[in-house]
């Protein structure tokens, strides 16, 4: 059985994950060989459509690891497809103040607890043959509100209060651009110490993203998961490692053969 988000958070350590960007299956399956706890596919910033996404989590699945989805918005008809696609939860962009959060929590849980339409003839309900398994699999789900904003920061006591709030997620790198405050300066980092405290009154997981192992073992204390790289950086890297690696140092590549040197 595919473990619930929820189930993922232990007291060893954060919860591994990555970003998926790459319109493949292969990669989906790659990351789940290497060991990663779960996966989020990249809506907001990766050209992936919802037959795509549909395609992702369904190789997720099959390996036995739970995928958030990264909405593009916050409109309940995205929320509800990726979930009846079998979404482990979602996380959503911009999520600035508590009437945004609580028509997040909403469009991932069925009346009267939310406003989700009910269709059980897909993949969530195992194509209508399982309908308690449909409805048990939409109180697994978890909504994760992304806050990214210092709008967002001044209300986090609010939204982490949020009835049914699967976690909260801090996003450093929208929030420095929102802020203009450099990572790693005092102020910004009482921003998240803020957002941090916020989540453990309210008892709410934590989760952040970073852009490398380095950065991920440098966190403080009080995130339950992380999100560190992507697939596609992670084949870019290692590419540029190789030829880095094979090429004398100072050396350019190879010219573009001309059209009479070609066969």
């Amino acid at each position: 059985m595919i473990p619930a988000f929820r189930d993922l958070f232990t007291p060893g350590g954060p919860a591994l994950g990555t970003w998926v960007k790459l319109p493949v299956a292969d990669s989906v399956e790659m990351l789940a060989a290497a060991g990663f706890d779960f996966v989020a596919v990249d809506m907001e910033h990766a050209p992936l459509d919802l037959p795509t996404v549909h395609r992702l989590i369904g190789t997720a699945r099959g390996c036995g690891l739970p995928a958030l989805v990264r909405v593009p918005d916050r409109t309940a008809s995205t929320i509800g497809r990726v979930l009846d696609s079998g979404a482990a939860g979602v996380l959503v962009p911009h999520v600035d103040d508590v009437e945004q959060a609580l028509a997040t929590v909403a469009h991932t849980r069925f009346p009267p607890h939310g406003t989700r339409g009910y269709g059980p003839t897909v993949r969530a309900g195992r194509w209508g043959t399982d309908v308690p398994g449909y409805l048990e699999a939409a109180e697994r789900s978890v909504a994760i509100p992304q806050l990214e904003s210092p709008q967002a920061v001044a209300a986090v006591d609010a939204i982490a209060a949020v009835p049914g709030l699967g976690a909260l997620f801090v996003g450093p790198a929208d929030l420095t651009v929102a802020t203009g405050l450099p990572a790693g300066s005092a102020e910004f980092d009482g921003l998240l110490t803020r957002v941090r405290e916020a989540a453990v009154t309210h008892g709410v997981p934590l989760g952040t993203a970073v852009g490398n192992p380095a950065a991920a073992r440098a966190l403080p204390d009080h995130y339950d998961f992380v999100l560190v790289g992507n697939d596609a950086s992670m084949l870019a890297g290692a590419a540029r490692g190789t030829v880095d690696d094979l090429r004398p140092a100072g050396a350019s590549a190879p010219a573009a053969a001309t059209a009479k040197d070609r066969p």
